[in-house]
Parts: C-alpha cells; structure tokens; sequence
C-alpha cells in the first residue's frame, strides 16, 4: 500500500495537461487582444488610404459639390472593415457608423492658428477694443479660424473621416474596452487653381 502511494507521488503522467488548461485561456486572451491591435491597425491603413484618395478628387474643380458622394466612395473602399455603417458623428451603443468633417483656410499658415490681432496692452490675450484680422469673414475673434466645407480655388482644406465598428474579437470587457473601435484619418491639401481665389481677410475693431 505504502509503494503504491510513493509510485502515485512521483507519477507525472497527465501533469502537461493539466499545466496546458491553466496556461490556455491567458495564452488566448494575449492572443485575441493582440489580433484586435493588429486588426485595428490594418483597418487604420485602409481608412488613411481611402482619404487620401478621396481628399485629392475633392479638390479638383467641382469638387465642392460633390464631397457627399466623395464621402460615399471612402466608406465603400471600407466596407472590409465595417458593413453597413450610419453616417452620424455621435456613435452610440454598438452600431457602425461613420463622420466626415471639413475645414477651409485660406492658407496653410492658418491651419489651427489664432487670427492675428493688435494686443493693445501687450497681455498676449484677444481683449476688447483689440482689432483682428478677420481670416474666415465671420466677424468674430477665432482661434481655430476655419470655414466649414470643401471651399474653393487654392483654398487649404483638412479633410477628416472617423469610423466606428464593433470589434471583431469578444475580449473587450475582459480588457475593460469599449465594444466599438474608433479609427480616424485626416489629410491636409490645396484645392488646385481652377479660379481666383476670393480672399476674406479684412480688419475688424471690437
């Protein structure tokens, strides 16, 4: 009886399978959060790609009037990624969506830059009674000063496009992620000069 307990002991049969089922499901897990990373940045090139593309159609003469079908032929060279999505810029739940933004600038200079101003008592901050350089012809002080829309001959145009999916792989809640992935792409081009570009620019006084 005692030999038989000590032959028990020092039996090692079956203690592979055992250690394999403890180590599977961590083995799976890294394995499906890298597929999902991976899968993210695949569906990241695609998008960036299809920008690009689209942001050199949209700035072509006759572009301005075309940049929802434009919009049209990105989520098309997407639907590897996601079939089906809902054009709306605030995504809610798990449903596939997409948005597409436009921001006009006179120039490249201008892009995400304050309008000038006179800072009349030299505190660096837009005051009252401070005048400005009114870029996008609104007649307000803007620190982003953009014109929404593709806009026109030479205009400088940042282009934006979002889309939202549900992830592909159910280990999201276990990662505590969301059930959806957001990916953008952004490009920043001239239209061509098809015309004469109609400047804004004038001197506005608070």
């Amino acid at each position: 009886m005692i030999r038989t307990l000590h032959r028990l002991a020092r039996d090692r049969r079956g203690v592979t399978i055992i250690e394999f089922a403890l180590v599977l499901p961590v083995m799976l897990l890294m394995m499906m959060g890298l597929g999902d990373l991976l899968y993210q940045e695949y569906a990241q090139s695609i998008l960036s790609g299809a920008v690009q593309k689209a942001a050199r159609d949209s700035g072509i003469e006759g572009g301005a009037t075309t940049t929802a079908a434009i919009d049209g032929k990105v989520i098309d060279m997407v639907k590897i990624i996601v079939k089906n999505p809902t054009n709306t810029c605030t995504p809610t739940g798990t449903a596939a969506s997409w948005c597409s933004t436009r921001k006009t600038y006179d120039s490249f200079s201008e892009v995400g830059t304050p309008e000038p101003f006179t800072d009349n008592n030299k505190n660096g901050v837009f005051d009252k009674g401070d005048c400005f350089t009114d870029q996008n012809g609104n007649g307000q002080y803007d620190l982003d000063p953009y014109v929404t829309g593709q806009g026109g001959a030479s205009a400088t145009t940042l282009y934006t496009m979002s889309i939202t999916y549900p992830r592909i792989f159910p280990v999201a809640g276990l990662f505590k992620w969301p059930k959806t992935q957001t990916i953008t792409a952004t490009t920043l081009l001239k239209n061509q000069p098809y015309a004469s570009q109609t400047n804004t620019n004038a001197t506005v006084c608070l």
